[in-house]
């Protein structure tokens, strides 16, 4: 970014591996940003030559751009803080440059997650509208019929949230385990999708975020990734 070219404090404060600019928005609302001093106001605008406070620390772009795939374990609460949380994400992951995440997983959730300071990639794989494919492992609390199977792809309702889930693929692994690829990512949206047909979920494991599998990482462990791997990401991501 040179010295005279104004971006958005949103994106500024994404590409420094902050957050997604959506939850920058709420970080400036919040009154936790401060520019040149100031507490920043929504549609602010900033130069290289600003300084930029998160919680009264500078922050700014990191010049090299670190993507990592790590397997949050059960019991891992996906925020930068949290007094309540036993254990961040950031604690867990104790990685040397500040990166975050593109996309959650609840705290009795467990698998995959891709972490980076690319606001960038950020802002792409959190688009809903683009159809990114998460790949989950499910374990139910009794066994399932075939109409679950059906109706679970057809798209479910949840009337909570007043809205109906794209349709889906699923496959039978047991007789309470499957495999489902979702394309979208409403809050606890599996967990939701269950419950609707009266079953429970007793565990729940990302395996797959587009491209990149989870394999090979035990809990708590991260990769960097590199090389074809990464710039499929990227392609994939629209990039």
């Amino acid at each position: 970014m040179a010295n005279t070219e104004e971006i958005r404090l949103n994106k500024y404060i994404a590409m420094c591996g902050v957050c997604s600019r959506r939850e920058a928005d709420k970080l400036i609302e919040d009154g936790r940003i401060k520019v040149n001093g100031i507490v920043a106001l929504p549609g602010t605008k900033v130069t290289e030559g600003d300084e930029v406070l998160y919680d009264d620390n500078r922050i700014s772009p990191s010049s090299k751009k670190v993507v990592l795939a790590y397997n949050k374990p059960v019991g891992v609460v996906c925020t930068e803080r949290d007094e309540h949380a036993e254990r961040t994400i950031i604690e867990d992951l104790n990685y040397s440059e500040r990166v975050t995440y593109a996309g959650r997983l609840d705290k009795d959730s467990e698998g995959l997650m891709i972490l980076t300071n690319d606001g960038d990639l950020i802002q792409a794989m959190m688009k809903s509208r683009n159809g990114h494919e998460k790949e989950y492992i499910v374990e139910v609390d009794h066994r399932f019929t075939d109409s679950f199977i059906k109706g679970m792809e057809k798209g479910v309702y949840l009337e909570d949230l007043q809205q109906t889930t794209r349709p889906c693929k699923l496959t039978r692994l047991d007789e309470k385990c499957f495999k489902i690829i979702l394309t979208q990512g409403l809050n606890r949206q599996i967990r939701r999708m269950c419950e609707a047909f009266g079953y429970k979920v007793v565990k729940l494991k990302r395996v797959r975020i587009l491209n990149i599998e989870l394999k090979g990482l035990n809990h708590s462990e991260y990769r960097e990734l590199k090389g074809d791997e990464l710039r499929e990401l990227y392609k994939e991501a629209g990039l």
